[in-house]
């Protein structure tokens, strides 16, 4: 399988891709995006280009974006309802950026479109790279802080117990990054119990490319 991954830093990418290959159970070969991204309006904004590029000029079976959530509303089952959509939700707009750009491009390279499989960190990817390690750390206490106005951490404090700093080197990002990841090679159901919409929705789209293939 030949998959491109799009998020917010190099770190997450290298990451992401060892992420993807565990559920997917098996290595994939890269294909690189036509452009990069840093942080969530950029992610945004080059997607359909990128969507775009990826059907007409290269061999892409699919593409991974994943992005953080930071204050935003995070993503729940009820966005998940037939012709829902959250104007604020980051996935339900990433979502509907894949479906507008896709839904009138004729078959290309052999195949119909490019699949499509979003994630959403939450508040922010750190988040996942904790997970198993620091048990307060869940999307739950997350939403219920959103809910009651009182944070149960911030992104800065996040950074800051995964890289003992809160403004890290790309190198340092990168180590940490995988080093916590590959805790999870071969499963990944901490992580689906912890982040059941945000990382789990991006296990769902995966996984059904599996069965579609």
């Amino acid at each position: 399988m030949k998959l491109a991954i799009l998020s917010e830093s190099p770190s997450d990418e290298a990451a992401l891709r060892l992420l993807v290959e565990y559920v997917l159970g098996a290595p994939f070969s890269r294909v690189q995006a036509s452009l990069r991204a840093r942080g969530w309006p950029s992610v945004e904004q080059v997607l359909p280009s990128i969507l775009r590029h990826l059907h007409f000029n290269t061999e892409a079976d699919g593409l991974v974006v994943v992005v953080d959530s930071d204050d935003s509303p995070v993503h729940t089952v009820e966005h998940e309802a037939p012709g829902y959509y959250h104007p604020y939700c980051r996935m339900c707009r990433l979502r509907a950026v894949f479906r507008r750009t896709l839904k009138n491009l004729p078959p290309a390279r052999g195949r119909n479109r490019v699949l499509r499989a979003v994630g959403l960190a939450v508040p922010a990817i750190e988040a996942w790279y904790l997970c198993g390690r620091d048990p307060l750390v869940t999307e739950a206490a997350w939403v219920d802080g959103q809910g009651t106005g009182r944070a149960p951490y911030t992104r800065r404090e996040l950074k800051v117990r995964l890289y003992g700093t809160e403004r890290p080197s790309i190198p340092q990002q990168i180590h940490h990054a995988t080093q916590e990841i590959t805790r999870h090679r071969g499963d990944v159901r901490r992580l689906e119990h912890d982040f059941p919409q945000g990382f789990g929705s991006l296990v769902r789209d995966l996984r059904s490319w599996k069965k579609s293939g």
